[in-house]
């Protein structure tokens, strides 16, 4: 087997495994500050009960999230030497400061978090700084990370030396063409995933009958979180396809489905495509160019525009991308359901509502993991765009077999490590959380 397919794949599975868990942590650190704030102000044992309950939920998360993190950067090291010799001044020195961030401000902090509750040493106002502290670590990480892959996608402030890339502007590097609006991107994507992950747990209590009012509130935060936040990503994704359309417009062709460069491009709805071109399709005539370029009769670059062997594969580019926006669409039309639902006070009545929510949590995830087989699938044959090419990148001592024998070691250690959050997540669901009372004006009820 190709072992440049198979370093791929086993990246792939890496960090796919490992952002189930990061964006979990990004979207409930912020959630649990805003609880603890609310504590801090009210004295609403609620909302202290909450920032418990999911500060269990986000340590465990943490713990699993980390082992795949140390893997990922191992595999820079066994699968991609040449590009590590090649690049790694530039990749290293964003990764060692995502790492003093993750490893060391988020671990400390969150010890903080999860032992200063009942330790009379450990001040309210401490608690609250520690969550706070560890909210902007994990997203101040997770910008590093993107900043790096950013600098893959439109790289920017190096040169070369010797053979080598060096970095000539550190600033220029860390904040390359792309790396706002892909941060934006991905940061709006987390909230999304926990807004689910919430909604669905809440939903899950709610069907039981378990602590209503508590969750009731819980279900109400999600949704509003998840309303804000698709409706966000619709626009900052649209800006992010502006920018791939100017910087990777070969990308841009293969997931719109642009085979020959056109006047007045058409945007599709629903279609059908083979490697050759499209089979059939659904589309409004001009409104690709429109939304691109605000010009009905604009140019769109097509694939033809490119040599065979610079363009991406177009099947799972094109199918992972709309796929993702069909999805996208979805959560905004849910969620704006169960806002209506809260609206008319009906939303426990709403049992087929609850139910789809529970089944829901994993399809943000999903339509993540579409979106980055979209970013780095569009990408080839490059793994540094118009620079360095992904062949020319991997181990050139490497073979197959040593590849597929860690593929298969990582993807068990993967499963366990899944199996072990679902069952230590399910053990923090059933006990639930502490129980606290709440009050409705002068009723109040458990």
């Amino acid at each position: 087997m190709d072992v440049v397919f198979l370093a791929r794949l086993q990246f792939y599975i890496t960090i796919g495994f490992h952002f189930i868990f990061v964006p979990i942590n990004i979207g409930l650190s912020w959630i649990i500050v805003w609880y603890m704030i609310k504590y801090r102000r009210t004295k609403d044992p609620v909302y202290k009960t909450f920032s418990r309950f999911w500060i269990k939920i986000f340590a465990i998360t943490f713990g699993i999230g980390v082992p795949t993190g140390f893997i990922m950067a191992f595999q820079f090291g066994t699968n991609w030497s040449a590009f590590s010799r090649i690049a790694g001044e530039i990749f290293g020195s964003m990764l060692v400061i995502e790492a003093i961030y993750a490893f060391f401000f988020e671990a400390v902090f969150l010890a903080v978090l999860l032992q200063g509750w009942n330790n009379e040493k450990v001040s309210e106002r401490m608690l609250l700084v520690s969550a706070i502290i560890v909210a902007i670590s994990v997203t101040v990480s997770a910008f590093f990370i993107v900043a790096a892959n950013s600098w893959m996608h439109t790289p920017a402030g190096f040169q070369v030396v010797n053979g080598k890339y060096e970095i000539s502007s550190f600033i220029k590097a860390l904040f390359n063409p792309s790396t706002i609006l892909r941060f934006l991107h991905t940061l709006t994507a987390c909230f999304i995933i926990t807004a689910f992950f919430v909604i669905g747990i809440s939903a899950g209590y709610l069907l039981k009958a378990k602590h209503v009012q508590l969750f009731t509130i819980s279900l109400k935060i999600g949704l509003i979180i998840a309303l804000i936040a698709t409706l966000s990503q619709g626009i900052i994704g649209h800006f992010s396809s502006l920018q791939v359309a100017d910087t990777q417009p070969a990308k841009f062709a293969a997931q719109e489905g642009i085979f020959i460069t056109q006047n007045g491009a058409s945007l599709t709805l629903f279609g059908l495509i083979n490697e050759n071109g499209e089979i059939f399709k659904i589309a409004i005539p001009r409104l690709l160019s429109f939304l691109t370029y605000l010009d009905p009769n604009a140019t769109v670059t097509g694939l033809d525009a490119f040599p065979v062997a610079d363009r991406p594969p177009v099947i799972l580019t094109y199918y992972s991308f709309h796929f993702m926006v069909y999805l996208g669409v979805l959560f905004a039309l849910f969620s704006l359901l169960g806002i209506f639902f809260l609206w008319e006070r009906n939303i426990l009545e709403q049992k087929r509502y609850l139910k789809i929510a529970r089944l829901a949590i994993p399809l943000p995830i999903i339509a993540t993991q579409l979106g980055w087989i979209t970013t780095e699938v569009g990408r080839q044959p490059w793994i540094i765009y118009g620079v360095l090419r992904t062949i020319d990148a991997s181990s050139p001592i490497i073979d197959a077999g040593e590849v597929i024998f860690s593929l298969t070691l990582f993807s068990l250690l993967y499963i366990g490590l899944f199996v072990i959050w679902i069952i230590t997540l399910k053990r923090i669901l059933k006990k639930g959380p502490d129980s606290v009372k709440v009050g409705y004006g002068d009723e109040v009820v458990e």
